[in-house]
């Protein structure tokens, strides 16, 4: 049985953001960073890896419906976590005042630390492309 100070203890707004902030970002950038990783240890080769992530963007490499879907998909994963933290801090008997205060907090932490992370993986995606795949790729339309 369950003590009721645990059940109704304050969810930390830091911590809370960052468990959504995270997968939110990655889902936003999966596109690039799953077919870089996966070459990366060896389990896709360069052209395969370059035609995975051009299935996410336009012809022109402007933005596809693929990318424009994860993103998306990111942006539902972060409001979902700020949903669930409202939800569980509306259990805990806490002052109204704190509880905008904690709520702000939590939407700040999250927006920035997912954009964050989304960002930093677009770059070093990126950059690991150009670096490594797109050489391979080159390589392996000579063979």
């Amino acid at each position: 049985m369950k003590n009721n100070q645990t059940e109704n203890k304050e969810p930390n707004a830091l911590k809370w953001a960052l468990k959504y902030a995270i997968p939110a970002g990655i889902a936003g950038i999966i596109c690039c960073v799953a077919p870089a990783v996966l070459f990366m240890f060896g389990l896709m080769g360069g052209i395969y890896a370059i035609s995975f992530a051009d299935f996410f963007y336009a012809e022109d490499g402007s933005v596809g419906l693929g990318s424009w879907i994860l993103r998306g998909l990111g942006v539902i994963i972060g409001g979902y976590g700020i949903y669930l933290y409202r939800k569980k801090q509306n259990q805990c008997s806490i002052d109204p005042k704190r509880k905008k205060k904690n709520l702000i907090l939590m939407i700040l932490i999250t927006i920035i630390f997912g954009i964050g992370i989304f960002l930093t993986l677009e770059k070093w995606s990126s950059w690991y492309f150009d670096k490594h795949i797109v050489p391979a790729q080159q390589e392996e339309y000579k063979k």
